[in-house]
């Protein structure tokens, strides 16, 4: 299975990238599942479909999957939210208020990478395509599993003998609520999935990182950061796609000169940075890229006739 992630600063087109290569790879017959992670979705919006908590089939080989973390809690999390809410209870927190902040942040990213172990043991699809929140948040969502594992790995075995004591002793005589078994067998869970998935993001033949910019100085910085954080993670950053260049018969007008100078030395800034990376280019639209047939005509454009897990 391929794992391909798509990141970049906000608002550099990271969602029409994502979907236009998901979309190519259905009809090449990949089993192909659209995943996002930001919690402003706007995958279906991109697609003009409605997409919500469960799988939705979008066409043939075609899946796409927006999470909502209220759902994953309620349905995966429900031990340990429960138990976190009923904490904060007995410590004098409105039940309405302990609810909302036992969700913790970066819940979103741990059930994505919940979900991209299940697909990869279960072989469910061919290659999951993530469509992730902008660049700081992709960076936690990468080195998540090792640092978390890391604190369960170290804590988790004396934590767990220490509760069941505790159930035995401090809860007889206490108000404050001991976490159940079930709560530790879910962390149980956690610990191992976090191992599994670490070894899925490490193995640069399954996970592959894609950077989206535009040809905008701010932009380039914060990719070639990016690019730095995700080397030092030892994370597989195999291309990038620039988007948003504005076309020749735009930049040869009087009115776009300047831009037409500063486009072309943007690119040149961004061919000595990243070079001999493969860099893919798209143009500028000169309507709203939405719907399937928008997308093919966008995936068009950057792979030709390349296999976007190819390249």
């Amino acid at each position: 299975m391929r794992l391909i992630i798509y990141t970049g600063k906000g608002g550099v087109g990271k969602t029409s990238t994502s979907a236009a290569t998901a979309y190519r790879l259905s009809k090449l017959g990949y089993r192909t599942l659209l995943m996002s992670t930001d919690s402003a979705h706007s995958l279906g919006d991109s697609m003009g479909i409605n997409l919500g908590s469960e799988i939705k089939t979008i066409s043939e080989n075609f899946d796409a999957l927006e999470i909502d973390i209220i759902h994953e809690m309620k349905t995966k999390w429900s031990d340990i939210q429960s138990y976190v809410a009923d904490f904060m209870v007995s410590q004098g927190m409105g039940s309405i208020t302990a609810e909302e902040m036992a969700i913790f942040p970066g819940m979103e990213m741990i059930s994505a990478l919940f979900y991209v172990n299940q697909f990869y043991r279960e072989n469910s699809y061919d290659v999951i395509v993530m469509d992730t929140a902008p660049t700081g948040e992709t960076l936690r969502l990468l080195s998540l599993p090792e640092a978390a594992n890391w604190y369960v790995m170290r804590f988790y075995g004396t934590f767990k003998k220490l509760m069941a004591l505790a159930r035995m002793t401090v809860g007889k005589v206490s108000n404050v609520p001991l976490p159940s078994a079930e709560v530790m067998d879910t962390v149980e869970i956690l610990k191992e999935t976090f191992q599994s998935v670490s070894e899925i993001l490490d193995d640069p033949k399954c996970t592959t990182v894609r950077l989206v910019l535009n040809p905008e100085q701010m932009v380039i910085k914060e990719t070639m950061r990016a690019y730095t954080y995700l080397s030092l993670y030892n994370r597989n950053v195999e291309m990038l796609v620039v988007n948003k260049l504005y076309p020749d018969e735009v930049l040869n007008t009087d009115l776009f000169k300047l831009k037409k100078e500063e486009q072309t030395e943007r690119l040149e800034e961004i061919h000595r940075a990243f070079d001999p990376m493969e860099i893919k280019y798209c143009h500028m639209w000169n309507v709203e890229l939405r719907g399937l047939e928008m997308l093919d005509a966008m995936a068009e454009e950057i792979y030709g006739d390349e296999d976007p897990t190819k390249v």
